[in-house]
């Protein structure tokens, strides 16, 4: 019998999620006193949680703050949440370092031009169907949703599943 290759998605150990434009549509909501409002689909935390259930490990980088990020993502018990962060790179490196995961055993999901270097370092380059052409032409892989709309989820059953048949 001939021996299976595990696809790139079968090695995954670690989920970067980019938020304003992935977990998110990309579009900021502002109240009469300033706050900033996002919207979050169910079906991506549910992607999530299932991700999580099966031993993968999940980490949000954002470059801006937002108070309604970090409740999203604390309610989904995400362990690692970097906002404000200049240098996903750098963040990168940080975490896997500290999770002693080796890049290429990481995954992450963007959707524009900042995230091209975490795109480069990462084992497996995602981008929602939205996103800049210029990071859909550099993605290994490409969500037939657009941000904020369960594209996340379906990042999440693709590995998954990898996982699942390489087992």
């Amino acid at each position: 019998m001939k021996a299976r290759t595990a696809t790139p998605l079968a090695r995954i150990q670690l989920l970067i999620l980019d938020v304003d434009g992935v977990l998110t549509d990309g579009r900021l909501y502002f109240g009469a006193k300033g706050e900033t409002l996002k919207a979050f689909h169910v079906r991506d935390g549910h992607g999530i949680k299932l991700l999580m259930s099966a031993g993968v490990q999940v980490a949000a980088f954002s470059g801006r703050r937002s108070a309604a990020a970090a409740a999203r993502l604390r309610e989904l018990h995400v362990p690692t949440v970097v906002q404000g962060c200049r240098d996903k790179l750098l963040a990168l490196r940080t975490l896997t370092k500290r999770l002693k995961v080796d890049p290429l055993n990481c995954a992450c999901i963007v959707d524009d031009t900042p995230d091209l270097a975490l795109m480069a370092a990462v084992g497996f380059a995602a981008a929602v169907a939205d996103a800049h052409p210029v990071v859909l032409s550099a993605a290994h892989w490409v969500a037939r949703s657009p941000g904020g709309s369960g594209a996340v989820r379906e990042l999440c059953d693709a590995i998954l599943r990898a996982r699942a048949g390489s087992a």
